[in-house]
């Protein structure tokens, strides 16, 4: 039987993290193990209970939900743990600057507070197991917004097959492993063995960190 998706709640306001945890709860495969107050108690709460998905709100107070991210997955902390945490913001407001700073630090995208129950509920098992949680025209303007001009291209990209190359660009555009392989002419567990070839290449968590790595050196439109 596969175990319950562990889920952190992180929000200073009592109230909705009351309704949050009534949502999910009553959903199949997943469970709240803990909450935190800001974003202090959130990164403590994370390394005590281990959930595999943390929802984190991004305005919290003494610690905010974008630094908490960063702390939480840090590669000093990353590294240490024996399982992956993924992070989702919790927002009021739609294409929030803050909710793009968090995923520069590896957040796996954000909802906003007054997404339906079946939203949140798709959202935790997205990316759970690695997806992002936003549209990719979204995407694409909240991280063009952080990076006004790019980086040089490192090394590690430079050692990507010709294959990996064209699969790297098409998973910065929001394509799905599905409509990857249409594009490229190979199957669909090609595809993933190539995208899991191009995360350890390049030293990447997710496909969320392979769009943020794609605008920060300005390679969604070169291709190569």
């Amino acid at each position: 039987m596969t175990p319950p998706i562990r889920v952190l709640l992180a929000d200073d306001q009592e109230l909705f993290r009351a309704g949050i945890k009534v949502i999910i709860d009553a959903q199949d495969g997943m469970t709240v193990v803990g909450e935190a107050a800001d974003g202090a108690e959130a990164v403590r709460r994370t390394d005590e209970l281990h959930p595999d998905v943390v929802l984190m709100d991004v305005r919290m107070p003494t610690v905010d939900g974008v630094e908490a991210t960063r702390q939480i997955l840090s590669p000093q902390r990353t590294e240490k743990r024996q399982h992956v945490v993924r992070v989702l913001m919790l927002t009021t407001f739609d294409l929030d600057d803050r909710a793009a700073a968090a995923i520069r630090c590896g957040a796996s995208g954000f909802l906003l507070k007054d997404a339906t129950p079946a939203m949140l509920r798709d959202a935790i098992r997205s990316v759970h197991i690695g997806n992002a949680v936003l549209a990719p025209a979204e995407l694409s303007t909240l991280i063009e917004a952080q990076f006004p001009t790019s980086s040089p291209v490192p090394d590690p990209y430079l050692s990507l097959t010709e294959k990996e190359r064209a699969i790297f660009v098409a998973v910065a555009k929001g394509l799905s492993n599905v409509e990857i392989a249409a594009h490229v002419f190979a199957s669909e567990s090609t595809v993933k063995t190539h995208v899991g070839a191009i995360l350890r290449k390049l030293s990447l968590r997710d496909r969320v960190q392979i769009v943020v790595f794609a605008h920060e050196h300005g390679l969604v439109h070169k291709g190569s």
